[in-house]
């Protein structure tokens, strides 16, 4: 199944984005090729860049004493696990006490270094991190691979809480929705919600069925209109009926 996640609120919008890209840093850093390495910086400043609304560490710090308090209420109910509740409250306090270290600017780490500093303004010039512009840079790359890991996990040490809040949070998210299967008549499907009770929706389809969901929506309403995609990915209003599950999470 191929998934796909609508958020109802610009909080989580933002999470969503950067746990895309956290994982993409991630992902790029465990490899070896200096091309990999230069995209993960490239990386890097996008997190620095999505992650640079003023209130994001409130928002996340709320959001994990809301989590909190929700768990607590679960003590002493015997059909409740008293071992996995308290893992839960133990990678909440963790998570919290983590950003709560943090300084107020995710970007500091790219701030606070010259060197990194340098490489994202060359960075915003098409072209602009050649040898002959960035020598230090080129000479850089050049270095052993577990130098340049190394570099790269010391210079970003300081946005690992940042990685593990927005983990634990969507996981928190995720974890409390109720999938179901629904039918798209003629191709569209249109639902009431709860006002302001759903943050998430997810959409899972068959990749057989090659369609591909325009999700818009609110609070109180949400429409997927599915679209079928030629071999130019060009995308066309399906009118077959199509069966398929999401997934709304609180």
């Amino acid at each position: 199944m191929i998934l796909y996640e609508h958020p109802f609120n610009e909080r989580v919008r933002t999470f969503l984005r950067l746990e895309h890209l956290l994982t993409r840093f991630t992902n790029l850093i465990n490899r070896d090729d200096p091309i990999d390495h230069h995209f993960a910086f490239s990386t890097l400043f996008e997190i620095v860049e999505a992650g640079g609304r003023s209130d994001l560490k409130s928002d996340i710090l709320k959001d994990l004493e809301r989590y909190k308090q929700q768990f607590l209420a679960f003590r002493g109910n015997p059909s409740v696990s008293e071992e996995a509740l308290n893992e839960i409250l133990s990678q909440i306090d963790e998570a919290f006490t983590g950003l709560n270290i943090l300084g107020n600017r995710i970007g500091q780490c790219v701030s606070d270094s010259e060197w990194l500093s340098a490489l994202r303004n060359r960075l915003a010039i098409p072209g602009g991190t050649c040898n002959f512009d960035l020598p230090a840079y080129f000479a850089w790359q050049h270095r052993p691979v577990a130098i340049r890991r190394d570099d790269i996990l010391r210079w970003t040490e300081s946005i690992k809480p940042l990685f593990k809040c927005i983990h634990l949070l969507l996981k928190l998210l995720r974890d409390g929705g109720h999938r179901q299967k629904v039918m798209a008549t003629k191709g569209q499907l249109q639902q009431s919600l709860p006002q302001g009770r759903y943050q998430l929706m997810r959409v899972f389809i068959n990749p057989e069925l090659n369609l591909v969901p325009e999700i818009s929506g609110n609070r109180m309403m949400v429409w997927v209109r599915m679209m079928n995609q030629d071999s130019d990915c060009r995308l066309q209003n399906s009118t077959e009926d199509a069966s398929f599950e999401i997934e709304l999470c609180s």
